[in-house]
C-alpha cells in the first residue's frame, strides 16, 4: 500500500538522507526541496528517482557536498556565483536575492553560475523568479547524449530550456522542456518498468532508430522538432556553455567520463521586469497577459504545467504518495548512506 507523506515530512526525509550522506546542511536542504518538489507535482523523474545519482556522484568525488557557494564581486546586469564544485542548488538560492533586486533596477538582469553540478528540472528556479514578480529564461547544458539533426552520435546535450511568468494570485504560466524529445531520465524509468519506448527518441549505437532503452542509453536520443530543437541546444550549449566561460556538453562528457554520474557544469538564469520592459506604454502587462491566456484556454487549450499545478494542489491536500519500494529505498539511502550505491 502506498504511504503518503506531507510535503515537509518529506523534504525532511530526504534532507536525513543527505545528511548521512555528509552533505553539509545548506547544500542537503536545497537539494532536498528540488527533489521533493518533483515528487509533489508528479515529476517522477526528477523527484526521489534522483537521489541514487546524487549519492553516486558524491561518492565518485565529482561534486562536493560541502561547498560554500561564493558571490563573486560584479556591476551591471550580471550577477555571478561560484557554486565552488557544489550542487548549483545552493548556489542559486545565494545568488537569488541580489538577481531580482538588479532585474527590478535595470529591468533585466543575469545569473551566471559556474563550476556547479546539476541535476534537477528547472523549474524551481523559473518559479522563485515568478515569485518575485519577475518573467525568467533559465538554461544549461548537460552531458553528450543527444545527436545533431542528421547526425549519428551524441554531440548535445539533453539541454533543457524554462521559461516562466507571473501571475499575481495564480500559479505561473511555465514551461521546463529538455530540447531532446524525452529527458533521459525518462528512457531510465522506461527501462526500469521494462517498457519500450516511443519511436522517434533514439538511435542506437549504429545510427538506427530504436525502441529499446538499453540500446538508446548506449546509443543517442534525438533532438525534438528535428533541426529546430537542434538549434535551440547549439544556443544552450553558446550561452550557458561557451559565453559564461563553462563547459559544454562534450566537455562535460569527457571531465565524467560517464552518463551515470549527475553532470558539472554552469547556469544561465535571466531575470525581466515585465513594469520596466513596459514603462511608458499603454496597458498592464500582466492584464494583457491574462487576455493572452484566456484566448488559450477559450479554445480548449491547456496551459503548460497545469497538470503539475493539478498533481501540486492534490499533493498538498492529500499528502505525496510514495510506493513501498520508493519508501523502502528512502530507508536503505538512510541507513546506508553512500555504502547505498555502487
Amino acid at each position: 500500500m502506498a504511504q503518503a507523506l506531507t510535503f515537509d515530512d518529506l523534504q525532511r526525509r530526504v534532507e536525513q538522507v543527505f545528511a548521512r550522506a555528509g552533505l553539509a546542511p545548506h547544500q542537503g536542504a536545497s537539494l532536498a526541496r528540488v527533489i521533493a518538489a518533483g515528487e509533489r507535482d508528479g515529476c517522477k523523474s526528477h523527484g526521489i528517482y534522483r537521489i541514487e545519482g546524487v549519492l553516486r556522484t558524491l561518492k565518485a568525488g565529482k561534486v562536493s557536498g560541502t561547498a560554500l557557494p561564493r558571490l563573486l564581486p560584479t556591476d551591471g546586469a550580471i550577477v555571478r556565483v561560484d557554486a565552488a564544485g557544489g550542487f548549483s542548488n545552493a548556489a542559486f538560492d545565494l545568488g537569488l536575492p541580489h538577481l531580482a533586486d538588479r532585474a527590478r533596477d535595470l529591468g533585466l538582469a543575469a545569473l551566471v553560475i559556474n563550476d556547479c553540478t546539476h541535476f534537477a528540472a528547472l523549474w524551481p528556479e523559473v518559479e522563485a523568479l515568478t515569485g518575485q514578480g519577475l518573467a525568467g529564461l533559465v538554461m544549461c547544458p548537460s552531458y553528450a547524449t543527444v545527436a545533431p539533426a542528421g547526425g549519428n552520435r551524441p554531440l548535445l546535450g539533453t539541454n533543457p530550456l524554462a521559461f516562466g511568468w507571473p501571475r499575481p494570485g495564480r500559479d505561473p504560466y511555465v514551461f521546463d522542456f529538455a530540447t531532446s524529445v524525452a529527458a533521459r531520465g525518462e528512457i531510465e524509468l522506461h527501462r526500469r518498468a521494462g517498457k519500450s519506448l516511443p519511436e522517434g527518441w533514439a538511435i542506437d549505437a549504429d545510427g538506427q532508430p530504436t525502441t529499446d532503452p538499453d540500446a538508446a542509453l548506449g546509443g543517442a536520443m534525438l533532438p525534438f522538432g528535428g533541426h529546430k530543437g537542434s538549434a535551440i541546444s547549439t544556443m544552450i550549449e553558446l550561452l550557458a556553455g561557451v559565453m559564461i566561460g563553462d563547459l559544454t556538453s562534450p566537455e562535460v562528457l569527457d571531465f565524467l567520463g560517464t552518463t551515470t554520474l549527475a553532470p558539472f557544469h554552469g547556469e544561465l538564469i535571466l531575470a525581466l521586469s515585465p513594469e520596466k520592459f513596459a514603462a511608458g506604454r499603454s496597458g498592464d502587462p500582466f492584464a494583457r497577459a491574462e487576455q493572452l491566456f484566456e484566448a488559450i484556454q477559450g479554445q480548449g487549450a491547456r496551459l503548460p504545467s497545469q497538470r503539475r499545478y493539478a498533481a501540486r494542489a492534490k499533493a498538498m491536500a492529500q499528502g505525496v504518495a510514495l510506493t513501498p519500494a520508493e519508501t523502502a529505498q528512502l530507508d536503505r539511502f538512510l541507513a546506508l548512506g553512500l555504502d547505498a550505491v555502487a
